[in-house]
């Protein structure tokens, strides 16, 4: 392998980095003992190498452009990968640390990964964890991501997949509603229903509800009054104030139906499921991504 890069270019990728990080010369200057002369000759360097501007600066501050962004994630992830292979290498890391960058949806940001992280960070506290809630399709190089979890398998078969759970589907309505519009015996009375929708993000379609038919999985489209997009949990909160029909998962309203808030309707049509999966890039791991998805994996399959 050619080599690409020299001591110097390396420390002025570092310092760049520690300018991002910190917003200002000054700061990563006095973070690494140098001068800010010497933070802004890094930057000059890597700027004539790339042939792209990394930073606007004014009088009272620093901000990154788009390639400035890009290039900075990239370039932290590596500098990441590289104190970590020599921590495991020399034996210095006895525990998982840094900083673990996690994708996932809401809900199951909300109801099934967020209540496990203080137990995570109590086993592993030297690690740092950033949880970005979003329903959309990250690139995990470009955004520097560690993990994702989603619902649905990525075209991009080149990441590694971890089946996390199949979660059960159910239909609920509140009591207040089913005594107004009548309950349904059968996947076809909900046409005489408001079915509350969910348009997904990637595609603009509607969800269609899952059912099972004499052991067969049915796609229904439904109706309504109501579309919500963006999260699911909104059409969680119009069925808990009487809005209508939703199917949402079982983790989400199994509380709701315990205290008898929300009912729920069609179960003989039911055992539908939808898998939650978890994704990360090929390759050699950080001792603290491999830490978290065996925990992950082996807290969500008890």
């Amino acid at each position: 392998m050619q080599r690409q890069f020299d001591d110097l270019m390396l420390g002025s990728i570092e310092l760049f980095c520690l300018a991002a990080e910190l917003g200002s010369f000054t700061a990563a200057a006095a973070a690494a003992s140098v001068t800010p002369a010497a933070v802004s000759r890094s930057v000059s360097r890597l700027e004539e190498r790339l042939g792209v501007r990394l930073f606007v600066r004014t009088t009272r501050q620093i901000r990154l452009t788009e390639g400035g962004r890009i290039y900075f994630e990239q370039s932290r992830q590596a500098l990441t990968q590289l104190v970590d292979a020599e921590r495991e290498v020399t034996g210095k890391q006895a525990a998982p640390s840094g900083t673990l960058r996690i994708s996932m949806p809401t809900p199951y940001a909300h109801y099934r990964v967020l209540p496990l992280l203080p137990a995570f960070r109590k086993q592993y506290p030297q690690v740092k964890v950033e949880v970005h809630i979003s329903n959309r399709n990250i690139d995990f190089a470009e955004e520097g991501y560690d993990l994702a979890i989603r619902g649905a398998l990525p075209v991009d078969s080149n990441l590694i997949s971890r089946k996390l759970e199949d979660a059960e589907l159910v239909v609920v309505a509140t009591r207040a509603y089913l005594k107004r519009a009548g309950t349904p015996k059968s996947p076809q009375d909900l046409e005489k229903h408001d079915c509350i929708q969910f348009e997904l993000p990637s595609s603009g379609r509607t969800i269609p509800w899952l059912f099972k038919d004499q052991q067969r999985s049915v796609e229904l489209p439904t109706g309504g009054g109501y579309l919500t997009a963006g999260d699911v949990l909104g059409g969680v909160t119009l069925a808990r104030n009487g809005a209508g029909l939703f199917q949402t998962y079982r983790f989400i309203v199994e509380p709701d139906l315990q205290r008898g808030d929300l009912v729920e309707v069609l179960a003989a049509y039911g055992g539908n499921s939808r898998p939650f999966t978890l994704l990360y890039p090929p390759g050699r791991q950080a001792m603290r991504v491999r830490s978290f998805v065996e925990f992950l994996m082996q807290q969500l399959r008890r």
